[in-house]
């Protein structure tokens, strides 16, 4: 990828451009606006409100993108949402805050000072510290401190936005409860471009986190799950994507639609649609590599005008013939049986049956 251009602030029209090779110059300072001129013909006799009004907007004019690159960065805890993928993605305020911060502070060090080596953005001196979940506690207190002696902390996390599966929960209820103040730098999120392009419903969503390594654990934690009237959103390992897949499955439901969106805004994005059991399929023997989101669509709404046990088992009925399209009659069974909570001999003999027909 080509580095992009150096982020500097525009000079002032009139002011001299710094000279090639010697870095970035300190800024001129902005030219003085004229004085409010009261209108020809009315003198003193002026109504006092229109003069002030007219001062007003010339002592108040919109503020350019290069004024507020110019404009110091305010004290407080500054949270740095970095890209995830693609370099450009970053916002303008994003470099503001990095060119200008008094200390900087990142999950991977060598992934900040090689964003901003990008962006042309020099270090100039100012520490740069390292703050992730092993040093956590070690390094809380002198972020603290540096912010109680009035200093402008950013932090910037690996990649994406900082406390979305990232550290820095503890570190911003900390500074919030001594009155520091803390500011959202707003930027790319992994999770909202998994939504963005998945295809499923993103009115109401439910941010999972990462599911539990072991299959017991995990099991239990998507079983949680199962009935949210939300589309879920869960981050998992590419090496466990497959054993999930099969887990979501037997606790949601082969028929529930969803997607796997690997590796976004990188080279090989690749994004996978259909149901839970389509993609256990799919991802079966695949060695999958990258950053991996996964979306679920919502649990199904309950027939509500059907009397309870008709209901019940015209659901049982509409997921065994969704399952029976893609499994053998024991295996929909089996996992019709454990979704519903029913007798697996009665739900098997519902599926022989639609077998038959």
């Amino acid at each position: 990828m080509s580095a992009r251009p150096p982020h500097r602030p525009i000079p002032p029209q009139g002011a001299r451009a710094p000279d090639a090779g010697r870095g970035p110059q300190p800024a001129a300072p902005p030219a003085r606006l004229p004085a409010a001129v009261p209108p020809q013909g009315r003198g003193d006799g002026a109504d006092p409100d229109d003069r002030a009004t007219a001062g007003e907007a010339s002592a108040c004019p919109p503020e350019s993108a290069a004024d507020a690159a110019r404009r110091p960065v305010a004290p407080g805890l500054h949270f740095v949402a970095t890209p995830i993928g693609a370099a450009r993605d970053i916002t303008l305020r994003a470099l503001d805050v990095l060119a200008h911060a008094e200390v900087l502070a990142a999950e991977d060090t060598r992934r900040l000072r090689q964003l901003m080596a990008i962006h042309g953005l020099p270090l100039a001196g100012r520490p740069l510290w390292a703050y992730h979940d092993h040093n956590g506690s070690k390094m809380r207190p002198r972020l603290l401190r540096a912010l109680a002696e009035g200093r402008s902390v950013a932090y910037a996390s690996d990649a994406g936005t900082p406390l979305v599966a990232d550290p820095g929960h503890v570190l911003a209820r900390e500074a919030i409860a001594a009155g520091h103040p803390v500011h959202a730098v707003p930027g790319p999120s992994a999770v909202l471009a998994a939504l963005t392009v998945a295809g499923l419903p993103t009115d109401r969503f439910l941010f999972a986190g990462f599911p539990p390594a072991g299959e017991a654990a995990r099991r239990s934690f998507l079983r949680d799950l199962a009935a949210v009237p939300a589309t879920l959103v869960l981050l998992e390992s590419p090496r466990r994507v497959h054993d999930t897949l099969g887990d979501l499955c037997r606790e949601l439901g082969g028929p529930r639609p969803a997607a796997i969106c690997r590796e976004l805004t990188k080279r090989h994005e690749e994004v996978m649609r259909g149901t839970l059991a389509e993609l256990f399929a799919r991802t079966g023997g695949r060695d999958l590599r990258g950053e991996v989101v996964l979306v679920v669509a919502r649990a199904p709404r309950p027939e509500r005008e059907a009397p309870a046990g008709s209901a019940r088992e015209a659901e049982m009925i509409a997921l065994l013939r969704t399952a029976l399209e893609t499994m053998p009659v024991k295996a929909a069974a089996l996992e019709v049986a454990e979704r519903l909570g029913l007798p697996r001999r009665a739900v098997y003999q519902a599926a022989l049956s639609l077998g038959r027909d």
